[in-house]
């Protein structure tokens, strides 16, 4: 497929979806992850973002990504960029989006990025997940609702990639006992909290700094679940100053205890990356699940 037809598909599909007339003039290639080519999009209306994958491989996973977006956006609680576009050309699924210009941090950006935050954990709804499988990088992502986080957690988060990593020889028998060991206990482990809307993918690699000097966020595996699971995620892998934590526990505290359930959060991410990436994150596994 040529460039001028592969643009002229993009901006049939964005104009019809967005009811916007968009032409796209040119398209710039980005530095983009391992799933993703990425492209900033000109049109006569200001930039664009693309994203572009296998339609085959990770059907539907574009779609998510938007419905994840729009369940972020309708909270007015942080900056997301608004989705315009999905669908297939040729081989190739696609996401566009608002291009989101960066710019330099405002002195106050980790308070008010908590402060978002935490008004976006307490938009809730009566069960945990969401009516739609979805995605965590390319691993799928199932969120068959529950009344209980501890049920949720561990039929929808742990067994699933538990499962999965045994049939890939990734974990053996003894790791998987441990595993369901752990999955008994969640119950007395985790309090009753009502669930959250989740960003679900939480790293310094989702964030940027918005062109007015906050946070804006991107890339979700949203759901509605436990919200330590955010903040855990904020700490697995740095990026996150102190700030950001010291302010979002002085506006919706976290329950007693909750530094030693930050393991049993990471688990998933954990798990996540045990999969994507392999065995070095076996060790990070297995001390978790020492610990009970």
């Amino acid at each position: 497929m040529t460039d001028d037809i592969l643009l002229g598909e993009l901006t049939t599909a964005l104009s019809c979806q967005s009811g916007m007339k968009i032409h796209i003039n040119y398209a710039e290639k980005m530095p983009g992850g391992d799933i993703n080519e990425t492209f900033k999009l000109t049109t006569e209306s200001g930039l664009l973002f693309l994203k572009m994958n296998d339609a085959k491989q990770y059907p539907g996973i574009f779609e998510r990504e938007a419905s994840g977006l729009e369940l972020l956006r309708d909270t007015h609680t942080l900056t997301v960029p608004r989705p315009l576009a999905t669908g297939k050309t040729g081989n190739k699924a696609f996401l566009i989006t608002e291009f989101m210009e960066k710019g330099g941090a405002n002195p106050d950006f980790w308070e008010n990025f908590a402060a978002g935050l935490s008004r976006m954990h307490r938009h809730t709804q009566p069960l945990f997940g969401l009516p739609e499988t979805n995605y965590i990088g390319t691993i799928k992502q199932y969120n068959t609702p529950y009344s209980s986080w501890s049920v949720f957690y561990a039929f929808n988060r742990l067994q699933p990639l538990t499962r999965e990593a045994y049939n890939r020889h990734i974990l053996d028998k003894q790791m998987v006992e441990k595993m369901e060991h752990l999955w008994k206990k969640l119950p007395q482990i985790f309090p009753e909290e009502p669930p959250a809307l989740l960003h679900g993918d939480l790293w310094s690699g989702n964030f940027m700094v918005g062109a007015d000097g906050r946070a804006c966020v991107y890339d979700p595996a949203a759901y509605y679940g436990h919200r330590e699971m955010d903040l855990a995620m904020a700490r697995l892998f740095g990026g996150f100053d102190t700030r950001f934590f010291f302010t979002y526990q002085s506006m919706y505290p976290l329950a007693n205890e909750w530094q030693q359930r930050i393991g049993i959060c990471q688990l998933y991410p954990l798990m996540v990356h045990l999969l994507l990436f392999g065995g070095s994150y076996y060790n990070s596994v297995k001390e978790v699940l020492d610990t009970f």
